[in-house]
């Protein structure tokens, strides 16, 4: 029997948490529908207000205003689930967009694709949990160590994520092609060893959910065998009706197989996993061209990346998934149908 999950003076009643998928492939309506099943159900806040009216102008006011509108919407369908944000810290905005979830009531924000080093200062005053991704126990580490060593607090939660996640990955291209022979439950019990002194330091219990690759009941089992506290699910959790995304990105994701799936360089700076298209045959040819800066990136030069990712993630989410950008978890080719998130849900219970 699943335990539910305690994160600082929140409780989730299913440890099972909803990944943050953007750009508005998991806003308020796949987020609200997770929370109100017993799970954390999050939203991704990269480029959240892309069809917001202005947006073309003014993408970082149409961004606030669409946290803040969307963690509402959220909050009202999830009863008293509890509901967060993902924000990356490669965005432009991210102090701007930590501020905002806060404000607008958020339960959790989950931060990755960079070192959150700054967001205990950014929720200060807040009851906002607060949790990092990693990969690796070395990055574990320094969050965690800079964290205490600067503002003398801890995180509430931890996500390690591993190499059959989707979207960004902490994990070299050469690391993610070889993953078969990657032995990452010796990593996810160094990094669950590593939480543990820093949750003994501060006197609590500090949770490690696994992420990456959570695809049945035996997965779930499997990282709790290793020492988890719950799991994050994204993939599978794409192919709901719930799912914020069009309807042809997720038949794409029912009909994907796996050796549709490929490893990128994304404009982040990061290897990512999506699946093939034509659009990334025409970037392997350098034939994409950049048309307009969104600014969504804190370190992105036009001129020397091969895309714009904010034009081509809105593209997919829109439904024109031969022209945009797809990410997507090791094991989207195992996914077969359109379900409800309840029914995933319920595929994930032990």
């Amino acid at each position: 029997m699943m335990k539910e999950l305690k994160i600082g003076n929140k409780t989730a009643k299913l440890p099972i948490i909803q990944g943050g998928m953007g750009v508005g492939v998991s806003r308020s309506r796949l987020a609200g529908a997770v929370a109100a099943e017993g799970g954390i159900g999050v939203i991704s806040t990269a480029q959240i207000g892309y069809d917001e009216e202005g947006f073309e102008k003014d993408q970082k006011s149409c961004n606030i205003r669409a946290i803040e509108k969307h963690i509402k919407l959220a909050k009202a369908q999830a009863r008293d689930g509890l509901v967060g944000v993902n924000i990356m810290v490669a965005l432009r905005d991210y102090a701007e967009h930590v501020k905002a979830s806060v404000k607008a009531g958020a339960d959790v924000i989950i931060s990755g694709a960079g070192l959150p080093v700054t967001l205990p200062e950014l929720v200060e005053g807040s009851d906002t949990a607060i949790a990092p991704i990693v990969s690796t126990q070395k990055a574990a580490g320094v969050i965690l160590k800079m964290w205490d060593r600067k503002y003398h607090r801890t995180a509430d939660f931890v996500v390690i994520e591993g190499p059959k996640a989707g979207g960004h990955l902490g994990f070299s291209k050469e690391e993610l092609e070889a993953e078969k022979e990657m032995d990452y439950d010796f990593e996810i019990k160094r990094i669950i060893d590593t939480v543990k002194e820093y949750g003994k330091k501060f006197g609590k219990k500090i949770p490690v959910i696994v992420a990456g690759g959570i695809f049945s009941k035996e997965d779930v089992a499997h990282a709790i065998e290793l020492g988890a506290d719950g799991v994050q699910v994204a993939s599978k959790l794409v192919a709901t009706r719930e799912c914020d995304a069009s309807q042809a990105y997720k038949e794409a994701y029912v009909q994907a197989k796996a050796s549709d799936v490929t490893i990128i360089k994304s404009p982040v700076g990061m290897p990512g996993r999506a699946l093939k298209n034509e659009f990334l045959e025409q970037v392997a040819k350098g034939q994409v061209k950049i048309h307009k800066c969104y600014g969504c990136l804190a370190k992105c030069n036009p001129a020397q990346i091969p895309y714009c990712i904010t034009e081509a993630l809105i593209k997919a989410v829109q439904g024109d998934v031969e022209h945009g950008l797809m990410f997507c978890g090791a094991n989207v080719g195992k996914i077969d149908k359109i379900s409800t998130v309840h029914e995933v849900i319920q595929g994930l219970l032990v």
